[in-house]
């Protein structure tokens, strides 16, 4: 007798009996309820592996009954079925905690594979998963991250990661998939603004051979080769609208089709997408669909900057000096307690990035006993807030005063630069692109 127990509710018998017999075949023992109070008395009796619940229920509401799952089961996963086309209550059921969904008429394959996926996160539960070595910080902001990573590695919910250039995305997704259920899978990441549009659906769908000139062989996609794992997308601003169309259907109905085949193929992906752009602003202004907004942001993650976090930045130094140190195999360089000081007083536009930018720059040039502020090269007069004394516009809102600061700071670098954009973006430790997009933001565009 096995000893995995799922916990069915559904009002229709016909789809009891449709699960019942599935998940026997998977060799899980199936308990069965029609209504709500049926549901709650078996949830009491016994012990679960995993739920399946219908949302409308004869006497209640099955979001209801979820919430209240997440407070007294919490390590329970639960899947929500929904009528086919109702992803609103599929979004916000996964909002709540729901660890996925399936929609009906329900696809016995769609289902053994969720049902798998389930029953792996309960596994994950029983392995270490401490992250502070792989995260690295001990302020609060990045304890809290920490957490929140753990918990979600659990779910299945698509997770949209926000922060500035440089501060972490990629390395917060890449902790997502590690904790959970599908660490032993492929993780596969794309730059979505390094993609031409004229080869983005091949990229992400793949193609038949002969479907388009120059398709000489079959292509596989990026959905494809992540199935079973992971694909994160970072700067899914950058997609243009047409394809996001394609991609929201994928995203709802977990099927591509390539380009050239007459046959959808289902995908199995756990969706992490990020930028540093405003997203809920671009579908403001109609350059990002907000049916798709809403689908990749069920849950969402804030990577602090490290200016937000300076606590931490002497212990990322260690970590950064170590690891110059064995790429160049040389002894470990060390910093003066005045070059942390200033490297905490500094304003790091281009956070974690422009921090080992700085250390690589200064270990090669410094020739001391220590690393001193001097080494560092830090520019004092653009890159740090203005003297509150001395420059303090008045403004409506906190947002309007950093923005002015923002505003502030990179005038002064053009200035310095005699207007030369690739020297001003190098000097505030970004890309040639991000400047870009900040002057044209900050209305700094000759």
């Amino acid at each position: 007798m096995s000893t995995v127990q799922a916990l069915v509710i559904d009002d229709e018998a016909d789809i009891r009996e449709l699960l019942d017999i599935t998940l026997s075949r998977m060799d899980i023992n199936t308990f069965a309820a029609e209504n709500l109070q049926s549901a709650k008395r078996l949830l009491k009796e016994k012990t679960f592996d995993v739920c399946l619940t219908d949302m409308r229920l004869p006497d209640g509401d099955g979001l209801d009954l979820l919430q209240e799952m997440q407070i007294l089961y919490p390590r329970l996963p639960v899947i929500v079925i929904t009528a086919h086309g109702n992803m609103d209550v599929a979004v916000k059921a996964m909002k709540q905690g729901a660890f996925d969904f399936i929609s009906k008429p329900v696809e016995l394959k769609d289902l053994r594979q969720i049902v798998r996926n389930a029953l792996k996160s309960n596994a994950v539960l029983k392995q270490d998963r401490r992250s502070r070595h792989l995260l690295l910080g001990d302020s609060t902001a990045m304890r809290d991250i920490r957490a929140k990573i753990s918990k979600i590695a659990r779910s299945q919910a698509p997770v949209y990661i926000r922060g500035e250039s440089g501060s972490g995305k990629e390395l917060v997704a890449r902790l997502v998939h590690k904790q959970s259920a599908r660490s032993a899978e492929p993780f596969i990441a794309v730059n979505c603004g390094a993609i031409p549009h004229e080869l983005m659906e091949s990229e992400f769908f793949g193609h038949k051979k002969g479907s388009f000139t120059g398709a000489t062989t079959d292509k596989v996609g990026l959905f494809q080769a992540a199935t079973g794992g992971t694909l994160f997308l970072d700067e899914v601003a950058d997609l243009p609208l047409d394809l996001q169309v394609k991609l929201l259907r994928a995203i709802q109905e977990k099927k591509v089709r390539a380009i050239g085949s007459q046959q959808e193929e289902s995908v199995d992906i756990r969706l992490l997408s990020a930028t540093h752009k405003d997203l809920a602003q671009l579908v403001q202004d109609g350059k990002f669909r907000q049916d798709l907004y809403y689908r990749i942001n069920v849950i969402e993650l804030l990577v602090p900057s490290l200016r937000h976090r300076r606590e931490d930045i002497p212990q990322l130094c260690e970590l950064f000096l170590n690891k110059i140190a064995h790429a160049n195999q040389m002894p470990e360089a060390k910093l003066s307690a005045g070059a942390v000081k200033a490297l905490q007083n500094y304003q790091f536009p281009g956070n974690v990035r422009e921090l080992e930018n700085i250390l690589e720059r200064a270990v090669t040039l410094y020739e001391g006993k220590l690393i001193t502020e001097s080494d560092l090269h830090l520019e004092k007069g653009s890159l740090q807030l203005p003297d509150a004394s001395a420059y303090v516009p008045e403004m409506e809102s906190l947002e309007d005063y950093l923005e002015e600061i923002e505003k502030h700071a990179i005038s002064e670098a053009l200035e310095k630069n005699k207007w030369n954009r690739t020297a001003t973006a190098k000097q505030l430790g970004m890309s040639f692109r991000s400047l870009r997009y900040r002057l044209k933001k900050l209305g700094l565009e000759q």
